[in-house]
């Protein structure tokens, strides 16, 4: 047989058996996922139990849609086009960077009205001075779900509660009637049903001083939360939130993420009490000697003005007039 052919017959039966190995990894992974969902814990009743401490693992708390790496606080740096992290952040180093990361959010846009529009990019911008979470305050749904911290569920046949580590938050889905609370809330208000194996809660009755996530995404008191929680396997849940906010919004829009039990033997919630950890940023100014040099009211003023060597700065100027040292 020549060489030529011999090798030919070894490729044709090379990738055969390649795809035959192809073939029985993909039957295979069906056969574990179709295990995996009869592995759901459930009920005395036959619902899905999602009673257990879960957390996301996604960086949607910083924000919600796609986004570059990007400092926390940034300033102009030595290139115009490269920002670097402000003087508040800068010993940080590369912790003072927000992670790249893909969106959750259906479509990847939110579909802002021009007003709302041009809010969330002057929210970005002063983050942070204006970002609920950094003043300790409870943080809405659905922005808790997918906060960078762990959360329990207590399942039972009327109410579902859930238990959240960053200040000591808590909700209750409700299961039964019950009569809508008096007033609006951080948390609001949340009823819930099953369609099937997902769990399905109407979000209501909010306050407008909770934002989305950490890139100044906000809404107004007439948001409106539907959430499904379906479960994936034993350990993980697909969360799924749709928002509607008439007066922010041109339309309702959804968020997509997975949410995953954690699995260690001697897990539990470490409340993140955070009100002492804020008492500097709420009444500094009250200090006789404050800590930050400049206060206008109750903010902070902190200057983020890069001071420049004045070596550096005529070596810089060298670079852009397109005369770089030899060395």
């Amino acid at each position: 047989m020549p060489h030529a052919f011999t090798h030919l017959l070894s490729t044709i039966l090379g990738g055969v058996v390649v795809a035959g190995v192809l073939l029985v990894t993909t039957q295979t992974g069906a056969s574990q996922t179709a295990g995996a969902a009869g592995q759901i814990p459930r009920t005395a009743d036959g619902r899905p139990d999602f009673s257990g401490i879960w957390q996301a693992n996604t960086s949607a708390h910083w924000d919600l849609v796609s986004h570059e790496a990007r400092p926390m606080v940034a300033q102009r740096g030595v290139y115009p086009d490269v920002p670097v992290l402000a003087a508040p952040v800068l010993a940080l180093g590369t912790v003072g960077w927000v992670p790249a990361d893909l969106g959750v959010v259906e479509g990847d846009e939110i579909p802002y009205q021009p007003w709302a529009a041009a809010r969330q990019r002057e929210n970005v911008a002063n983050w942070l001075d204006r970002d609920p979470e950094l003043r300790c305050y409870l943080p809405g749904v659905p922005r808790a779900m997918y906060m960078p911290y762990k959360f329990q569920i207590i399942q039972g046949t009327a109410k579902v509660m859930m238990a959240f580590e960053f200040r000591n938050a808590d909700r209750t889905i409700h299961l039964d009637e019950v009569v809508q609370y008096p007033g609006d809330a951080f948390m609001g208000h949340s009823v819930g049903k099953w369609e099937g194996d997902t769990l399905v809660v109407e979000v209501s009755r909010f306050t407008p001083y909770t934002w989305l996530d950490r890139s100044g995404n906000f809404h107004s008191d007439a948001l409106r939360v539907t959430e499904r929680y379906t479960p994936l396997g034993r350990d993980a849940i697909q969360y799924e939130a749709r928002i509607e906010d008439e007066k922010v919004f041109t339309r309702p829009w959804t968020i997509r993420l997975p949410l995953y039990r954690r699995l260690e033997p001697n897990v539990r919630l470490i409340p993140f009490r955070c009100i002492e950890m804020v008492e500097e940023t709420f009444l500094g100014h009250l200090r006789k000697d404050t800590l930050v040099r400049r206060w206008e009211g109750k903010t902070m003023v902190v200057d983020v003005t890069r001071r420049v060597p004045a070596s550096e700065e005529e070596l810089y100027q060298l670079y852009i007039s397109g005369n770089p040292p030899e060395n």
